[in-house]
């Protein structure tokens, strides 16, 4: 009897982004369609072949993606919405990129976090929506794997309950209806598949480990023996992961072959629910035990223990060892980093590594390999742990007495009244949030500066001389709050990485965030802490070009841990208020320098939320604790602004008021201004801009369209603490297109101001 090894799903982006790279051309009609297949299939097989040269027994197939996994299932049961919808039949690969980003006069569709992950989903809209199967493309895919490499894969789904959870545009009766035409599309996904010889199909079902109700577990009761009755000889994986599963008794009775848990995430609910319930004696278990979403080595020495634990009550033979998720969520590979500290990259695992980490485990769970290795391999974390990065007084001395730094501002009316006499902006003031566009020749500078082909005080003249073009700029379009533009920056978190101590970046580390977006999370590796100031220099700079206030731009505490890999030796608070400390110091710098408004950015507070209802208070009540543990201490007169990034936030506003910022920006456009019912229901009483234009997609916002994005807010918000400005950052965007966008929103922003002040006269 032997375990055996498996795998949920690889990253697609490759070691060095070509798969991001491919995309960008096609997308700029730099290769043609056929050339864009063609290469896509050498990516996606060349995955496969890595997969299988590691040894890992069942291989994903289906997880690569040209865009979203969960627009690619919802294409394949034409799912499309009504104005992406052609005569042509099928879906085209141009209407498949137009739903996820957008194009002339039609909006994209929504996307929203993958759970508490920093990766963003395509969100399915279901209004009229007609459930039908075209074109199989797990069949293919599977196929092409079989016949092209000999690998019999594992094809992967998302599950039709999670699919229709993760959707919009229907009551609860229509998804009984959308359900009921699902199910049949399924079987006949996994008759075609086991008739083209499958042994096992992975359906992802995550949508069990959040707080679901008992009708939710009825569905899965109907739907899964509905896939039993239809297809009995196909082997389901019912694959979970990011937390423990609820109403564990009730899933593990389903009718299907494999379960999958995830034993990292879960607080040990899935092991203690096992061990008092049982584990069916006809299942097999897919145990995940290495950490997917982290980048440290696994203690597999521990991790044996834990294998040897989980043999008591299963046998070997219907054990399977994997991941505990998708490595969607890490970079491809350590190998390619040669400039890290050795003792940090020797502690590091990414997708390859984790991978040889199942296979290791496997080997020494089997007896095959001897625990002499996985002590060689633990060998380095330990290292780590006892090194001087994780063991600096100053800081810890400092979190032990964090009481004795203060957390609470004045009274916000207070505030209000001396802010606006100090800074005297019309009303529906206009900014924007941050950055502006990161063009290839600002990349290309200061790839010659990190190169040593410019000396840091050229690099600085050409930074400075970028700030100054765009102060121009947007006096011209007549912004009222400007920003310096962020050109020194690489990506709002990185930027804050590279300037921290106990944190390190690495060069190819690079993870997908949305569509082609690829962030490289730094990592936080030890004590954090600053030794000198951040921003300060380019703050001041562009606030000297002009008599408008210039934002300092800063980001938070939470988002920096939010989209950071943290180290795992300590509690997760202690790190975020380490972080606190050091962002508290940046502030009290530019305050000092003159700067009077300031930008903290919590962009990931709320995908940071916790699955688990239970254990969302502790969570904000940390969160709302670090931003104001760095963000109070300063004067009176002195606005601290906040932005956060596309989700869901009636369930924390009240956790968005306690942050107790003077002006928050929050993204709404791509969901139509849906968050703004949430303010109809919550009395808020400080600024706010509600993105009024989505900068994600390549368009120009017509000043109609803006025009309602106001009009719709002021229903609800009043006009007096309105601030009109895009939902996010400018990075990503052209030039022309920016200038334009903007010069339009400030016009609509204009003309709703001659109107407010006339009803103000009167």
């Amino acid at each position: 009897m032997k375990i055996k090894s498996s795998n949920i799903g690889y990253p697609r982006i490759g070691e060095n982004r070509e798969w991001k790279k491919l995309l960008e051309l096609f997308w700029t009609e730099q290769v043609s369609e056929g050339q864009f297949e063609k290469e896509m299939e050498h990516i996606r097989l060349s995955h496969l072949k890595k997969q299988k040269e590691k040894g890992i027994d069942l291989i994903p197939i289906g997880d690569f993606s040209y865009y979203d996994h969960v627009l690619d299932t919802a294409a394949m049961f034409g799912l499309i919405p009504e104005r992406f919808k052609t005569e042509e039949k099928g879906l085209t690969l141009q209407t498949y990129f137009e739903i996820a980003r957008g194009s002339k006069g039609k909006i994209a569709s929504e996307m929203t976090k993958w759970f508490n992950t920093n990766y963003h989903y395509i969100v399915p809209e279901l209004k009229n929506a007609q459930p039908n199967l075209g074109k199989n493309r797990l069949l293919e895919l599977y196929l092409e794997a079989k016949q092209k490499l000999g690998i019999e894969g594992k094809p992967v789904i998302l599950g039709p309950i999670s699919l229709l959870s993760l959707s919009k545009g229907y009551d609860k009766q229509r998804r009984a209806e959308l359900l009921n035409s699902l199910i049949p599309l399924y079987i006949d996904v996994f008759k075609q598949l086991k008739e083209a010889g499958a042994e096992w199909i992975q359906v992802d079902e995550p949508i069990l480990v959040k707080n679901v109700d008992k009708e939710i577990i009825d569905e899965f009761k109907k739907v899964y023996a509905a896939f039993n009755e239809g297809v009995p000889e196909v082997n389901v994986i019912l694959q979970t992961y990011f937390e423990s599963l609820e109403f564990y008794q009730e899933i593990i009775e389903l009718p299907v072959q494999g379960i999958g848990l995830d034993f990292v995430h879960d607080a040990g609910r899935n092991l203690e629910n096992l061990k008092e319930h049982g584990f069916p004696s006809d299942k097999v278990l897919f145990a995940g035990v290495i950490d997917g979403r982290n980048i440290w080595k696994s203690h597999l020495t521990k991790k044996l223990t834990a294998v040897y634990e989980l043999t008591r009550f299963i046998d070997k033979d219907r054990l399977i060892i994997q991941p505990s998720c998708s490595l969607l969520h890490v970079p491809v590979t350590v190998k390619s980093e040669q400039q890290l500290d050795t003792q940090i990259k020797k502690a590091l695992s990414f997708a390859d590594e984790k991978l040889e980490e199942v296979v290791l485990l496997t080997k020494v769970a089997n007896h095959d390999g001897s625990v002499q290795e996985l002590e060689v391999h633990d060998q380095a974390i330990v290292e780590l742990t006892n090194s001087s990065h994780r063991n600096v007084k100053t800081v810890q001395e400092a979190i032990n007495n964090i009481g004795n730094y203060s957390s609470e501002r004045i009274d916000v009316i207070k505030r209000k009244e001396v802010q606006a006499e100090r800074f005297d902006l019309p009303i529906l003031p206009t900014t924007t949030i941050g950055s502006f566009p990161q063009t290839k020749e600002v990349r290309k500078e200061r790839l010659k500066w990190r190169k040593g082909e410019l000396t840091a005080h050229q690099y600085e003249e050409y930074i400075k001389a970028e700030i100054k073009k765009w102060i121009d700029i947007q006096e011209e379009i007549g912004l009222d709050v400007l920003v310096h533009g962020e050109f020194e920056r690489t990506d709002m978190v990185e930027f804050f990485g590279e300037k921290m101590e106990g944190i390190a970046i690495t060069k190819f580390g690079w993870v997908q965030s949305y569509g082609s977006r690829c962030v490289k999370p730094p990592v936080i590796f030890g004590d954090v802490y600053c030794k000198e100031t951040m921003t300060v220099k380019e703050t001041v700079y562009a606030q000297s070009l002009t008599a408008k206030p210039v934002k300092g731009m800063l980001t938070g505490p939470v988002t920096i841990i939010n989209w950071s890999f943290v180290r795992d030796d300590i509690d997760r608070t202690d790190v975020l208020n380490q972080i606190a400390l050091a962002i508290r110091s940046e502030v009290e710098a530019l305050e000092a320098s003159g700067i009077k408004m300031i930008q903290v950015d919590e962009a990931a507070l709320r995908e940071g939320l916790p699955l688990k209802e239970e254990k969302t208070e502790a969570y904000l009540n940390a969160a709302v604790y670090a931003f104001k543990l760095a963000t109070s201490s300063v004067e009176a007169d002195t606005q601290i602004h906040t932005h956060m990034c596309y989700s869901n936030f009636d369930d924390i506003i009240h956790a968005i008021d306690a942050l107790d910022a003077d002006v928050i920006s929050i993204e709404t456009s791509r969901s139509h201004g849906e968050l703004i019912a949430s303010f109809e229901q919550h009395h808020y009483n400080k600024g706010i801009g509600l993105g009024v234009y989505d900068i994600h997609s390549p368009r120009v916002p017509s000043l109609e369209e803006i025009s309602q994005n106001i009009k719709r807010a002021l229903e609800v918000l009043d006009y007096r603490a309105f601030w009109v400005n895009p939902d996010c950052g400018l990075k990503t965007r052209g030039e022309t297109e920016t200038i334009a966008a903007l010069k339009i929103m400030v016009e609509a922003a204009h003309q709703y101001r001659e109107r407010l002040s006339t009803i103000e006269t009167v």
